[in-house]
């Protein structure tokens, strides 16, 4: 029976998230990698079939749902060990993610068998393959470092002292006064002082969702009132600190069980069944609700201080 060759898939790319160098997502049925260094490590896991490969002189595989963590500048290669090849996700991390002391146990141990950190791992690349969602993505990316480190180095220093009970309401205001622009997990640790897994762990604690998740639920929020405003879907996108309109749409579906459009069309039937002038588009609505937002100077949008979201809708375990 002749065995049908799959082609061969590649996709990569550099994402806006401190740390990433590169994600790099390919199926290959017949490459071989000739032995190469790179000067980052090499994060990866397989998805189909698996892989073999040699590292310091040393023959390793890709048992099935394993992590495999290569560091840098240690020569290695890679080939099919299936006859039908392998599909594989990678992440390229730099040296502020996992530093050079780790090289030597990395090179002892680079398989690990860790469901929870595969987990993570894959959940990280999910979060990475849209740029709207950067904050998700370091989230995810400061927990895998750290699961990470704990295999390496698991007789570490202790670790940082977990932050105070005020350390999450902190993060909350400014995630508010942050909401359009946003803000970087390191920039929010280093302003609330806060070590930035200890602060994800802190805000999901105290509000039930992780930070990312908050700023999402607010943003559709605000995006609805500026959609029965009469402020266009493309327009309230980025007002609200969406990446574009598709981004804001796939979370507004998701939150509002609806489609922004949809959301907004309602209004405009509504208004249309009504006696009297229809409202126009809300210009003014749209500059007072997204105005500075300078820390210490918020504007507030209308109705802002009312805002209580049902944290038991969103609430989702964060790891």
């Amino acid at each position: 029976m002749t065995r049908v060759s799959r082609p061969q898939e590649i996709s990569a790319w550099r994402p806006s998230v401190a740390g990433v160098v590169e994600v790099f997502h390919a199926r290959f049925t017949e490459h071989a990698y000739p032995m190469h260094v790179h000067d980052a490590w090499t994060l990866l896991i397989v998805d189909d079939g698996a892989v073999r490969y040699d590292l310091d002189r040393h023959q390793h595989g890709t048992p099935d749902g394993t992590v495999s963590l290569l560091p840098p500048q240690v020569p290695h290669n890679g080939s099919p060990a299936t006859p039908d090849g392998f599909r594989k996700r990678v992440l390229y991390l730099d040296m502020t993610q996992l530093d050079a002391s780790l090289i030597g146990p990395a090179v002892d141990t680079p398989d690990l068998a860790d469901p929870l950190l595969r987990a993570r791992v894959a959940r990280l690349h999910t979060a990475l393959a849209d740029p709207g969602d950067a904050l998700e993505a370091e989230s995810r990316l400061a927990f895998v470092g750290e699961r990470l480190r704990g295999h390496l180095r698991p007789l570490a220093a202790p670790e940082p002292p977990r932050p105070g009970p005020g350390v999450a309401r902190d993060l909350r205001e400014l995630l508010d006064e942050r909401l359009r622009e946003g803000v970087t997990l390191a920039e929010a640790a280093r302003l609330v002082h806060a070590h930035p897994t200890h602060l994800v762990r802190a805000f999901s604690a105290a509000y039930a969702m992780p930070p990312h998740q908050y700023v999402t639920a607010r943003r559709v929020d605000l995006a609805r009132r500026l959609l029965l405003e009469g402020v266009s879907p493309g327009e309230v996108a980025g007002a609200v600190g969406f990446h574009d309109q598709s981004h804001l749409t796939r979370h507004f579906k998701r939150i509002a069980g609806t489609t922004p459009g949809r959301f907004a069309r309602s209004r405009e039937a509504r208004e249309a069944r009504r006696p009297g002038p229809r409202r126009g588009p809300g210009r003014r609505v749209l500059s007072a609700v997204c105005g500075s937002t300078e820390r210490g100077q918020t504007r507030e949008p209308p109705g802002s201080s009312t805002f209580a979201p049902s944290f038991s809708s969103f609430s989702m375990k964060f790891s």
